[in-house]
Formats: C-alpha cells, structure tokens, sequence
C-alpha cells in the first residue's frame, strides 16, 4: 500500500482524490484536513480512519472528537497542523488541494520533507515559484500538476527536450461570460458567474474562470513547473475543454491531449504516476464531436490574463500582490460588495505597487500578501463606498 496526505479533502478536488483512491484500492490514506467543513471531514475519517485529520480552528477540534467513531485518530489544527502532516515520514505522495496563498506553507513543508506533491494548489508556485525553484527542488518530477492544463503537458512533454519545444498552449473554455459584452459585465450576478459550463468546481476558482484570471495564474504556475519563457506560454480559448492542452515543437508540429472534462483523470495520472492506468471516468465518444473551435484571448476584455502575464515578468512582489488582490477581490464579488467588472479594477489599482525583493523568504512573501490584502480592501471600501 502507499501513503498518501490529502490537504483539502473537503473541496472539490480533495473529494475526488478520495474518489479516486477507492476505485484504485492501493493507497492508506495517513491524513486528512479541511478548513472548516467539519461535518463531511467527520464522514471521510469514519471512512478512512486516517493517523491524523487536521481541522484549521483549533476550537473545532473537541467538536471533531466527538463525532468521529475511531480513537485512531490524532486531531490538530492550524497552519501548525498542515505543516505537520505534510511533512510526515513514509509518505509516499501529498495532494495539495489547499486554495489560495495558504497552500505555499505546506508545500515547502512537504518539499523540505523529501515527499513528492501532487499540487492542484497554483498558488505555491504563483506567489513562491521563485523561493521553491531556488532552494526546494531537489531533483525531477517533486512536484507533480494535477491541473488539467499542467497534467497535459506534463504528460506531453515526456521523453522530449527543453529545446524540442516551440511554445505551450493552455486551452481555456473561456467562462461563461466570454461571448459577453464587456459593458454587460456589470450586471453579471453571483449566480451566473458560478455557472461555468464544463466544469464543476469550487466557488473561488469558477470566479476565476468566469474573469479568466485562473488562466492567468496558470500561466505563471506553468512558468515555473517547465522553466518556460512567458513568451513561449500561450493562451487560446477552447470552448469544448476537450483538448486540454498543447505542445507546439521547433518542428511546426502540435501534439494535444484530448479526453473528457474529467479531473479524476488528471488526478488518477498522479497517482499512478509513471504508470498509466483503466480508468473509471467516461469514454470520450471522437464520433459525437461536431467540432473543435479556437480562439484568440481577448485581453482587452478579460484583462486580469494581461495583469498576470505582466505581473509573471515583473517577478519580485507583483505575483504576490496580483494574487492576494484577487482573493480579496473574488470573496468581495461573492460577498456581493463590488460587481463583476470591479474585479480586475480593484487589482490594477493594488498591482501598480511592484517592491523590489532580495533574499526572498516565506516571512517576506506573507508581509506583501498581508499588505496587498489591506490594501485590496481599502480599495473596496473608499473607491466603491462599501462599509
């Protein structure tokens, strides 16, 4: 049996990770955490009776006792306890399902362990990219793309070379807004931004597909994970999400993955990694597809892409500042305190501040999160009068 440490395991792609790991029946699941989703955490130990589950507030943590049926396992809380287990011994794989800037902390954890991260956590590599490439990689293949995109070309570019590529292609579906006029996006609601049309995910990162900014950050994570220049990064709408990405080489020639809008499979490719195995997702039927459509990013339109390819270039705190921006920016949308459109202007008005780093350490990136965080809501507050 293998180890593996599920950080998120309540979200999206944690519970599919669990899916997964049941139809496969080779892994012991050692760990377990969520944010604050007490009762289906309740419900994934009773099931898996992990050695630890760790729930991020410490209050919670006699509650979680109660309700769970085995005394096998150890509660803990916190960032401590994220840490904790991702750094645990004899695992054999950590799945980083964490959203946001809070997943970094433990993927270094899990770095500095020597355990190998399947990371769905694009926040790691877009706010530390730098930090972890410097001083945390070890050798090949520590960190291992569960993203559809990044798991394509990943799968893509094995048994090539760095110098065999011409450029990558993230394919995106575009959101549910892409056809939209931008002067309609003021009157986008809630609802409809949480309506993509292929693929069911978490709150957060919907937003971010409807404004295209989860493209954006993809595009800095897959920076980092092939050590590409931006200019060879390359964005093109594919409204089907059939083909999930494409490697263009020196030759002219693209090469693509094509297959359902599943993420069991990407999720299953890390964990049978290198092995490929049957899979329990659906068939893609090639004879029912009437066709494959391209298109151009509009920038000008969905302008939080040309922040963050912007923002990648610059380096230094802007990653940082374009990321902790948005989070803020995204749970105001979500709170119903700015519109749709107040997204990405409420981010250039923070981005435009770009600090300088030098001897780049954890402490520092969290002191410009922090700071792009106070100021985001500032922003809200005094530039759209919310209280």
């Amino acid at each position: 049996m293998n180890n593996l440490v599920v950080l998120g395991a309540t979200g999206s792609i944690g519970t599919q990770t669990l899916e997964v790991v049941q139809s496969l029946n080779n892994w012991n699941i050692m760990a377990l955490t969520a944010n604050t989703n007490i009762e289906l955490l309740k419900k994934q130990i009773n099931k898996f009776e992990p050695e630890y589950a760790v729930i991020m507030k410490k209050n919670l943590i006699r509650k979680l006792e109660k309700l769970i049926k085995t005394k096998n396992t150890k509660i803990l809380s916190g960032m401590e306890g994220l840490n904790y287990v991702a750094a645990l011994k004899n695992t054999d794989l950590v799945i980083n399902a964490l959203v946001g800037a809070a997943g970094l902390r433990p993927t270094i954890s899990a770095l500095k362990a020597d355990n190998k991260v399947g990371l769905a956590n694009k926040e790691s590599l877009v706010i530390g990219g730098e930090l972890i490439n410097d001083k945390y990689l070890t050798g090949e293949n520590n960190i291992l793309p569960v993203d559809s995109e990044h798991n394509a070309i990943f799968n893509l570019l094995k048994n090539h070379q760095k110098k065999d590529v011409k450029n990558i292609w993230l394919t995106a579906s575009g959101g549910p807004f892409y056809d939209l006029p931008a002067e309609n996006f003021k009157e986008v609601s809630v609802s409809q931004a949480l309506n993509h049309p292929n693929w069911d995910m978490g709150k957060k990162i919907t937003i971010d597909s409807a404004t295209l900014m989860n493209k954006g950050l993809e595009v800095i994570e897959a920076h980092w994970l092939f050590d590409l220049d931006y200019d060879k990064i390359k964005v093109i709408i594919h409204p089907e999400s059939i083909i999930h990405s494409l490697v263009e080489f020196i030759d002219n020639t693209y090469q693509a993955e094509i297959g359902p809008s599943d993420m069991k499979i990407p999720i299953q490719n890390v964990l049978t990694y290198p092995i490929i195995q049957e899979s329990d997702s659906k068939t893609l039927n090639l004879n029912k597809l009437n066709q494959l459509t391209f298109k151009t990013p509009d920038f000008d339109k969905f302008k939080l892409l040309k922040l963050a390819y912007q923002a990648g270039r610059k380096k230094g705190s802007a990653p940082i500042i374009l990321n902790a921006a948005n989070e803020i920016a995204v749970n105001a949308f979500l709170e119903k305190k700015i519109k749709f459109n107040q997204i990405p202007e409420s981010i250039e008005k923070v981005l435009n501040v770009n600090m300088k780093l030098k001897n780049l350490t954890v402490d520092k990136i969290f002191e410009i999160d922090s700071w792009a965080r106070d100021k985001t809501r500032e922003v809200i507050k005094n530039v759209y009068n919310n209280n």
